[in-house]
């Protein structure tokens, strides 16, 4: 009897297991695959553009030129939803003159494809092309990484020349969080899509802002001080004591972010 229990709590462990492997992605990506409408953001100059990426998907993606002289913002957002989750964002930064791009993944927001690590870098590439060919110096560029997309963002940073680095909520890589989530299986050994921020922070070369929650459930606060901790100078750290994942909004990221790029870029 004791083997026929040990061996059905094995066969259960390996179902567990092999199920968490082969249906990962599904628990990574959260793809709303509707296609947004600009509404309101049109008044204020946003406009749809195309990103043609190297292995030939066309994304929809939303641009909105600086004023002003100001830098432009290549925004990645996280892992839900899609990029008109985050039009107050938006419009926070344009209310400031800033320029946005607000690049939208494979597989999301009607775009093409199935979003993977290789996928959202190569998207994520195609953006800051795009902005190079629109004439934007690299030291009036900043890239903003919101969660998952952090770790497009570090991966972007770590290539190419930037004026700052922006990261909110971010992590070590996947692997590691899936570990702290899936303490039970060997789930770091298990991740395909890693986006190892931790291995690439160093090449950096650019002023780091890192932003998180203490009360963050999903990424804890912790995984961001070890990537604070391994980025270069100059860094800064900002923490709000009551914020979770979701929520900066509420406690001033925006107004920290601001503070940032006025000391930073000008």
């Amino acid at each position: 009897m004791l083997y026929v229990l040990l061996g059905t709590a094995l066969a259960a462990y390996g179902v567990v297991v092999g199920g968490l492997y082969v249906f990962q992605r599904q628990l990574l990506y959260f793809p709303d695959t509707r296609r947004p409408e600009l509404g309101d953001l049109a008044a204020l100059g946003v406009r749809e553009i195309t990103l043609g990426t190297s292995d030939g998907l066309s994304l929809l993606a939303w641009y909105l030129p600086p004023r002003y002289g100001r830098p432009v913002i290549a925004y990645f957002h996280g892992n839900g939803g899609h990029l008109g989750y985050r039009r107050e964002r938006l419009w926070s930064f344009a209310e400031h003159g800033f320029g946005v791009l607000m690049a939208e993944y494979r597989g999301y927001a009607g775009n093409p494809g199935v979003p993977t690590e290789t996928g959202l870098l190569a998207d994520g590439a195609a953006a800051l092309d795009l902005l190079a060919r629109e004439g934007i110096p690299p030291d009036r560029l900043v890239i903003y990484g919101e969660s998952l997309g952090s770790g497009v963002a570090v991966a972007l940073a770590a290539q190419y020349r930037i004026g700052a680095l922006i990261l909110e909520a971010p992590f070590t890589s996947v692997a590691e969080v899936a570990q702290y989530h899936y303490s039970f299986i060997p789930a770091a050994a298990l991740v395909r899509d890693r986006f190892d921020s931790l291995a690439r922070i160093g090449d950096v070369k650019a002023p780091i802002l890192v932003l998180h929650g203490e009360r963050d459930a999903i990424v804890p606060v912790r995984f961001g001080r070890a990537l604070f901790d391994a980025a270069p100078e100059p860094k800064e750290l900002w923490l709000a004591r009551e914020a979770g994942h979701e929520d900066l909004v509420r406690y001033g990221v925006f107004e920290a972010v601001l503070d940032f790029l006025r000391r930073r870029i000008g």
